[in-house]
């Protein structure tokens, strides 16, 4: 009784690593009053904790589109007319990779965001950092430009 106890939460195991390893989710958003073609220089928020250098390919990736940009720690002096900010989550499937990225782009006087966009990929179908960052960015420009 025991044993068959056993296997079937074996079997229960194995199928929800099966299921996580399938998640696939591209999402955006963008503020309807928001333009981001007005939008020339941004601030990208580095957590502290991040060492995988994300926000300096959040920051490449914004730079391609046209936008100025600056990343670090501390926020700048300076005036810009976005900040930046993430959120990424890694998992471990016999090497570490990002399993889920979230970036939001707020106006920097009030913190609003003016859009965000979201991209989660399992270890099955996963993406590199760069490939999840690209995701999320042309997925918040495409949708600004279809309004």
């Amino acid at each position: 009784m025991k044993k068959l106890v056993s296997i079937k939460a074996a079997f229960l195991l194995v199928g929800f690593f099966m299921l996580t390893g399938c998640v696939n989710v591209a999402t955006s958003q963008v503020d309807p009053s928001a333009n981001l073609s007005v939008l020339k220089t941004m601030y990208v928020k580095q957590i502290p904790e991040d060492k995988r250098g994300v926000n300096e390919i959040i920051a490449n990736k914004l730079r391609s589109k046209g936008v100025k940009v600056t990343t670090g720690v501390e926020e700048p002096k300076a005036v810009y007319d976005a900040l930046v900010t993430y959120a990424d989550k890694w998992m471990w499937d016999i090497t570490m990779y990002m399993f889920e990225l979230s970036v939001v782009i707020r106006d920097p006087k009030d913190q609003v965001p003016l859009a965000s966009g979201r991209s989660k990929h399992g270890s099955l179908t996963r993406y590199s950092p760069q490939e999840m960052v690209d995701e999320v960015i042309d997925n918040i420009y495409k949708d600004s430009a279809s309004k």
